[in-house]
């Protein structure tokens, strides 16, 4: 039984990536997932907000503002250092991909140090863009898709290792922004990043934080737009990730399209052993229906493909409904 697959320029064994959180902050534990089956693993991501909230705090204690842009540069250095070392370690235990992961929202602001990482032995590069525009003045919510390509298009001026977007589901357009990006020299998308849920006490009154983990029930939404990406964009490997807790999730998201699979909540809901039974039961599917590669069944039902393609759109559930009582 194949289950190699090809993703955003790398082989993998198996289509099932361990994404990044805190679940792969350290070589040892990236090594577990490696040994119960897992085909790559995201590093966890260096957040350009923190290093900066980091430096502000030093900056403002310190007796002697006029040295920030010291401070600011001895915080992102520091911290490349131990991200450097979070991949030489991982690269040095762990056989299948490392993908190191960039969370920012500026552009040029880590384009200088992603040749550090390619340098230090990432496989690929995985950026991680999300800035929440608030400000109804702000003239460039007009079109924030520039955002993501410009970005895009200064790492690429640094790297040659692949670079995958992982980005939100908050886009009008999906196909057209998973467009732009590939004209821009991304080799591959990640549907959906999973930000962080907000929620109000009642009693407390007071914001809290919401629903951690992802569930089944968040799945519709990555195969919808896993389905439509794949069917309307071709050229560009798609990852899916949220909703995915088990092997018929995954099988869902391979028809669907997808070359492979980001787990996050999964893992830290069931532990890494989860993989291996994920990985066993996308292997008994495959052999019940004959199956001996991934290739034969991948994208059978992306939007282009798909006998009736319009249960993937918006329209069809109110045909659904408006028949019954």
């Amino acid at each position: 039984m194949n289950t190699e697959t090809k993703y955003a320029g790398l082989t993998l064994r198996n289509p099932l990536i361990v994404g990044s959180s805190g679940l792969t902050n350290s070589a040892k534990r990236n090594r577990e997932h490696e040994k119960a089956g897992a085909g790559a693993i995201v590093l966890k991501s260096l957040f350009e907000e923190q290093i900066e909230m980091q430096s502000g705090v030093l900056v403002q204690t310190s007796d002697f503002p006029e040295a920030a842009d010291y401070v600011s540069g001895y915080v992102k250095a520091h911290q490349m250092e131990q991200y450097v070392a979070l991949i030489e370690e991982t690269k040095a235990l762990c056989t299948v991909p490392v993908i190191a992961s960039i969370n920012c929202h500026r552009a040029g602001a880590w384009a200088e140090y992603a040749g550090q990482l390619e340098k230090a032995g990432a496989d690929a590069l995985e950026l991680n863009v999300f800035y929440l525009r608030t400000d109804p003045n702000d003239p460039r919510s007009d079109d924030e898709t520039n955002l993501y390509t410009t970005i895009l298009k200064n790492v690429k001026k640094t790297v040659s290792i692949p670079v995958i977007m992982k980005i939100g589901k908050n886009f009008g357009n999906i196909p057209a922004l998973v467009s732009r990006l590939k004209s821009a020299g991304a080799s591959g998308v990640v549907l959906f990043n999973r930000y962080y849920q907000p929620d109000i006490d009642i009693n407390k009154m007071q914001l809290v934080s919401g629903r951690i983990f992802s569930s089944h029930s968040d799945l519709s939404d990555t195969l919808r737009w896993t389905a439509f990406v794949s069917g309307r964009v071709p050229g560009i490997s798609i990852a899916s990730s949220t909703g995915v807790h088990d092997g018929e999730d995954v099988v869902k998201c391979l028809l669907a399209g997808a070359s492979a699979v980001q787990l996050c909540s999964a893992i830290y809901l069931h532990g890494p052993e989860v993989i291996a039974r994920m990985l066993a039961c996308v292997e008994e599917w495959m052999e019940r229906n004959k199956f001996l590669s991934l290739k034969e069944f991948t994208g059978r039902l992306s939007f282009a493909n798909a006998v009736n393609p319009s249960f993937y759109e918006r329209a069809q559930f109110m045909k659904y409904f408006s028949d019954r009582d």
